[in-house]
């Protein structure tokens, strides 16, 4: 009797490597002192935004994070891959995110890019107005 094997579909090994790529982004960002509060926040409902990693600094800044994985820097890399659409979406899940405190901190969004092995963090990448 043959036993049946597991079909490994493209969608399957792009998440894992997505995951992997935010394993790695944390680890860096913890290692400059950032503490997780939240991973891949999701706003309710369909059209909302996702927040990969929401740290805080040990000043107290709230960041939310963007992490983008290529494996290349064709095409203007990972970071430039977050468009506009897509910084409008992590905006909306931000103040989404930012409602549920009784007091809001100051807050930066961040990208961090993992390409061809190595990490680059950009800082106040952009901005939500």
């Amino acid at each position: 009797m043959e036993i049946p094997r597991k079909k490994v579909t493209a969608a399957a090994t792009t998440k894992q490597a997505g995951d992997a790529a935010e394993d790695r982004a944390l680890a860096h960002l913890a290692s400059h002192g950032m503490r997780l509060l939240a991973r891949n926040y999701r706003t309710p409902g369909r059209g909302g935004g996702e927040i990969d990693l929401v740290m805080r600094e040990p000043g107290g800044t709230l960041v939310f994070v963007e992490v983008r994985k290529r494996a290349s820097r064709s095409f203007g890399g990972a970071a430039a891959s977050v468009s506009h659409l897509k910084q409008r979406r992590i905006i909306f899940a931000a103040r989404h995110y930012l409602m549920r405190l009784p007091q809001q901190p100051p807050c930066r969004f961040d990208v961090v890019s993992v390409e061809a092995g190595e990490i680059e963090w950009l800082k106040g990448a952009f901005d939500a107005s």
